[in-house]
């Protein structure tokens, strides 16, 4: 893909995610998901004011890291085995995929004996969907009351990955069950728990996310193109 056509691409998502929010919402922080791309093909998006992005593998996320360290913060957003933490755990900005009690006391332990706090978001299921993970929605509150004093992670919100489908009816749906639990538990205002960031929203359904207040979108296809 050229410069230009990545550009191009680039400045219609962000179009297309102001027009989506509309006023409503603040417009949603453009995270480009790179998993597959290579650092040369990244780096151009720094030029363009892309500051964050998203990789779902560790191992690939390090073969990149010291080509993308110095220019990008970037977030783990798949699913994390807890033998990897320790990896990232002083490199990424962000874990999104936080979904169990394991892999958050795996976290708190490795980012303490880093002398840090982990910033995190509590992964959730809109769609019960087993194989991609999540907390269930019901069970949110009470994951989030179990972590919460782990003094190595920085709760700042939730993330959700909504299912393959081309009914936009259930997916606004979705989106609209995943911001009124944002909201709720917004107003419990659960002692450290912070509700800041809501992380939903992929190539296929952005504007959905804009509409229903994401403050995050994880795009890789859109900007990228899908591979061949």
């Amino acid at each position: 893909m050229t410069r230009e056509e990545l550009e191009r691409r680039v400045t219609l998502v962000r179009q297309e995610l102001e027009e989506a929010a509309n006023g409503r919402y603040p417009v949603p922080k453009l995270i480009a998901v790179t998993k597959t791309h290579s650092a040369e093909e990244i780096l151009p998006l720094a030029e363009m004011g892309i500051t964050e992005i998203g990789e779902n593998r560790v191992q690939e996320l390090l073969t990149k890291l010291p080509a993308l360290r110095d220019s990008f913060r970037i977030h783990l957003i798949g699913r994390l085995q807890r033998n990897k933490v320790k990896q990232i755990v002083g490199d990424v900005c962000m874990i999104q995929s936080v979904d169990s009690e394991p892999l958050a006391m795996e976290i708190h332990n490795r980012a303490l004996a880093a002398g840090k706090r982990m910033p995190v978001l509590v992964e959730i299921s809109p769609a019960g969907e087993e194989q991609k993970g999540g907390v269930p929605f019901e069970e949110t509150e009470a994951f989030l009351k179990k972590i919460a004093p782990l003094e190595g992670l920085e709760i700042r919100g939730l993330m959700a990955v909504m299912p393959l489908t081309e009914d936009r009816e259930y997916l606004d749906g979705l989106f609209a069950r995943t911001r009124e639990l944002f909201d709720r538990l917004k107003d419990r205002n659960l002692s450290g728990a912070a509700m800041e960031e809501l992380s939903m929203g992929m190539s296929g359904d952005y504007q959905l996310a804009a509409a229903h207040g994401a403050t995050m979108v994880r795009v890789g296809s859109a900007i990228f193109g899908p591979r061949g």
